[in-house]
């Protein structure tokens, strides 16, 4: 609704004083309200949007990616240009019909195609035989239970991407050492397509829809190090999630930021649990108003373990199911901190535990007694925290990623292989 009339506060209601409000409410924003109503709004301008087919540009590389950022189609770096040729070598890595939509994707109300898809696909360097983990991708960002439409809130948070099942092996990810880290093909172009598909067809752009603070940029996929999952005998996410093993699946969820835990040493009860429990408590605050309002215990940290970290973890009698227990009745926070947040610092209008749990809004262990330094919980139960097991194998690192709550909740897709996958990735291979 470009022509919508709009009568703004000045500044921001929650830093200014009671006399400040009243004062810019009744000379200000009275105002254009009255005037809101009392005038025809200007007329709506008609959106410049090519047709799926259509050819928008020829010209030369830098030509094509300069037209590009103008429209804001590029995230402002150079593009491949997504010619037809290109396009459809990405359409024969999937057995979906070019047309077919996986759902309407908001705020632009726009469908997901898979057209769109392998256009995007193009423009963000991913390889053809990537096609069936972008497709997967897009129906995850589709899926209601994820929320797409809060891509553009004000956290900034993005989402994570991760990789299951043997398609890791068979398209090279990075699953080791520097598994966050770009320069890997894989993994980097297709964390930066999820950012260009949320431009292109959802419609965030930044200072448009997109109304980040300060924002992240996209983040390369991290897969998990299954090699060692099997050796101890801990599921994968995908496991976790619901998906059969040794299923290739994607896993999207959005973080708002998170924090590397080195040298995670010692007894694994006596010093490392408790180091990783801390760290937990540490990234979160905010975040609680998805334990006890926004969504009801929605809120899922998400917890990256190196492989000696896991298999030292494994060799102590710990199962993963173990060690979310732990953090379940050790990460934890005096209830009286646990609603300062909320109530003083955050002014969140729902945070008194004892009365919500006397409602049986939320769980009992938030109020087992009336002591205000009484300890609860992050989350309300032990498998509301994600474990993965990546990264560098020679590091004792551990890695603690802030959840946005129902504002990019965890979803996991499995992924669709074409038809003769094998011939066609070997003829790929051939090709390249």
């Amino acid at each position: 609704m470009p022509n919508i009339p709009v009568a703004l506060v000045p500044g921001h209601t929650n830093v200014q004083t009671g006399e400040e409000l009243r004062r810019n409410i009744l000379d200000v924003t009275v105002n254009h309200v009255i005037e809101n109503l009392t005038r025809v709004p200007a007329v709506a301008t008609a959106q410049d949007e090519p047709p799926a087919r259509d050819i928008v540009y020829r010209g030369g590389f830098d030509a094509v990616n300069q037209f590009f950022y103008e429209k804001e189609w590029s995230d402002g770096l150079p593009v491949v240009p997504p010619t037809r040729q290109k396009i459809d070598a990405f359409l024969r890595f999937t057995d979906f019909d070019a047309d077919e939509s996986l759902g309407i994707l908001l705020p632009d109300s726009r469908a997901a195609t898979i057209w769109s898809i392998a256009v995007n696909g193009v423009m963000a360097g991913c390889r053809p035989e990537h096609m069936p983990l972008l497709v997967a991708l897009v129906e995850a960002m589709a899926d209601s239970s994820y929320g797409i439409e809060h891509s553009g809130n004000t956290p900034g948070s993005d989402t994570l991407i991760i990789l299951n099942g043997p398609i890791i092996k068979e398209l090279g990810f990075n699953y080791t050492q520097g598994v966050m880290r770009d320069g890997f093909l894989p993994n980097t172009s297709i964390g930066r397509f999820w950012r260009l598909y949320l431009r292109n067809v959802a419609g965030f752009v930044p200072h448009k829809n997109d109304k980040a603070t300060y924002g992240n940029t996209w983040r390369v996929v991290v897969a998990e190090n299954e090699d060692v999952l099997a050796r101890i005998g801990w599921p994968s996410i995908s496991v976790d999630m619901g998906c059969a093993p040794g299923q290739n699946t994607v896993t999207i969820s959005r973080y708002t930021g998170g924090n590397v835990i080195v040298s995670v040493s010692g007894g694994v009860r006596e010093h490392m649990l408790p180091y990783l429990a801390d760290a937990v408590v540490r990234q979160i605050s905010w975040q609680l108003m998805f334990v006890v309002a926004q969504g009801l215990g929605k809120l899922r940290p998400l917890v990256l373990l190196t492989p000696i970290l896991a298999e030292t973890m494994a060799k102590a009698g710990l199962s993963k199911t173990g060690v979310k227990q732990y953090l379940f009745d050790h990460a934890r926070l005096p209830a009286s901190q646990f609603q300062r947040i909320l109530r003083d610092w955050t002014l969140k209008p729902v945070w008194d535990l004892a009365s919500q749990a006397k409602l049986g809004r939320i769980p009992k262990v938030y109020h087992e007694s009336d002591d205000p330094e009484r300890l609860v919980p992050l989350v309300w139960e032990p498998d509301h925290y994600m474990i993965a097991v990546t990264g560098d194998p020679l590091r004792n690192s551990a890695y603690v990623f802030a959840h946005n709550g129902l504002r990019g909740f965890p979803v996991s897709k499995s992924v669709k292989l074409p038809k003769d996958w094998g011939s066609k990735l070997a003829a790929r291979r051939g090709n390249t």
